[in-house]
């Protein structure tokens, strides 16, 4: 049976968190507040021992089990900061933890785990996906008697992260719309079920990553259900499928799910940077993305919100994409591609047509005798009002304007590549693939495939994550697709296809069939 709401209250408040955590900071994001014309608060959860909130919930279940359960000894599979709160507190309270990652983790994340953990932390790489990492450790768990310390579907996980609920209470007890950032839901649940006792009229929104909408879209069908897939960038919240006592506890007590797009997280670490100097990860920037992204379609003064800035464990090599693409999330830029004639003064025309724009980004490729195309970066001072009326006027002039500021593989891919199309192939077929960070994916991916189809076009972006973004051409028939795509499904690599995205017309295609 599951626990009551008063139950949930009670663990909340007699929780031992505390022996490891600290109740953290709850501050004022000044210039966001200015900007918005609301204020907005932070729960500065980044301030913990291992930078996020997850250590309260593996601390309070490590501290439920009876003498018997941790004599024996512990197991978790995460490849992120739950198991960084795992090892953190196996070696407070001196029990042996066996952490199961993926072999594709970043070596900084794995280390920080056995860092944490010490001598009472043994490691163990396994698979190349969280779910291979996952049926690891539950045989591990059956095996040697371990408990098993799940990332959010536990109660007594909830309830640790329930602890923030309390402490938000007392530190601002006038907030009335508080963002919470959704993965598994044990946070959202622990800390929903907490305050809607307490008051009943906050407003809770939940928050998701358009790639991991996984509460969503359980709420839709009623009950949880598993994504097909999930976007890598956000991998703190990474999840295909609500766990079930989140799910229970969200549908009760969550007034609303929203989800946010990459663009949108980016801008909302640099929200959280210009006002802290702290760099949160993509997943604890989610809050601030949310209340952006909500105050588009509530406008409003004079409101108090409150985010949780729920981890901040960055790679440092994702800060160069994030630098990419904040500007987009906060509609200060556009991306967009122009066909100009190939005619002597015809460059110089259009760029006096852009007036006194700062331009960001300016790549020019003659395409044929008749005409250029160019893809364009601009910096924008009206939001995406601006952007129209400058379509417009370009439009009036006789251009073909395209805009790319929402389109992905122009923004991961092409920018990079403007420059080079192929005289004549008119059998190119165009895929994005998510590549395992693991040596030997490459060969992997050219073995399956073998060598019945030319490679005609290849590029490889990773940003600190653990999949690289790949961009693949093949020369390919029409009665070859069958066989091919039977390939496809043998490699089991997450894939699809963008022969017809428009950036890749426009500026990669066969010049004979780009946009003809």
């Amino acid at each position: 049976m599951s626990l009551s709401a008063n139950d949930y209250l009670k663990r909340i408040l007699l929780s031992p968190v505390y022996d490891v955590a600290v109740n953290s900071d709850l501050v004022k994001l000044d210039k966001l507040s200015a900007s918005l014309g609301n204020e907005v608060w932070l729960k500065r959860e980044d301030q913990q021992a291992v930078k996020s909130f997850k250590l309260r919930g593996a601390y309070n279940k490590l501290a439920s089990l009876s003498a018997a359960q941790l004599q024996a000894g512990v197991v978790a599979a995460s490849a992120g900061n739950h198991a960084q709160g795992v090892a953190y507190s196996a070696q407070r309270k001196k029990i042996h933890a066996t952490i199961v990652m993926p072999e594709t983790t970043p070596d900084i994340k794995v280390e920080a785990v056995r860092n944490f953990g010490g001598s009472y932390v043994d490691v163990v790489l396994y698979g190349t996906s969280f779910d291979q990492a996952k049926d690891e450790a539950q045989r591990l768990a059956l095996t040697h008697g371990y408990t098993m310390v799940a990332p959010f579907d536990d109660e007594d996980v909830i309830a640790g992260q329930g602890t923030i609920g309390r402490e938000l209470l007392e530190q601002n007890p006038n907030i009335d719309t508080l963002f919470i950032a959704v993965g598994g839901g044990g946070l959202a649940a622990g800390i929903s079920v907490f305050l809607k006792q307490l008051k009943p009229e906050l407003k809770i929104i939940a928050v998701e990553s358009d790639e991991s909408a996984c509460l969503q879209a359980a709420m839709q069908a009623g009950k949880p259900v598993s994504l097909p897939s999930v976007g890598i960038f956000a991998d703190g919240v990474a999840v295909k499928t609500i766990g079930v006592e989140p799910f229970r506890l969200c549908q009760q007590y969550v007034d609303e799910v929203i989800t946010v797009s990459t663009d949108e997280i980016c801008a909302a670490i640099k929200d959280i940077f210009d006002d802290t100097r702290v760099i949160a990860e993509p997943a604890g920037a989610l809050s601030i993305a949310g209340i952006r992204k909500y105050l588009k379609t509530h406008p409003s003064q004079g409101r108090v919100f409150g985010g949780i800035l729920c981890g901040a464990n960055i790679n440092f090599h994702t800060l160069r994409y994030v630098s990419e693409r904040c500007e987009l999330g906060e509609q200060k830029e556009a991306v967009f591609a122009v066909k100009i004639p190939e005619r002597a003064g015809a460059f110089k025309q259009f760029c006096e047509l852009l007036g006194g724009r700062i331009i960001t980004e300016f790549n020019y490729r003659y395409a044929t005798d008749r005409e250029a195309h160019i893809f364009v970066g601009i910096k924008l001072r009206g939001g995406s009002h601006e952007f129209i009326e400058l379509s417009d006027k370009l439009s009036t002039h006789g251009y073909q304007c395209f805009d790319l500021s929402q389109n992905e593989m122009a923004k991961l891919h092409v920018r990079y590549m403007v420059g080079g199309r192929p005289a004549s192939l008119q059998n190119e077929h165009i895929f994005s693939f998510e590549f395992p960070e693991y040596p030997g994916a490459l060969m992997k991916f050219l073995n399956t495939l073998g060598e019945t189809w030319n490679i005609t076009l290849f590029h490889y972006r990773n940003h600190g994550a653990a999949a690289g973004l790949v961009l693949v051409g093949f020369e390919l028939a029409d009665e070859q697709r069958a066989d091919f795509d039977q390939h496809l499904a043998a490699l089991d690599y997450q894939y699809e296809e963008q022969t017809n995205n428009p950036a890749y017309r426009f500026f990669l295609a066969d010049v004979n069939g780009a946009f003809s």
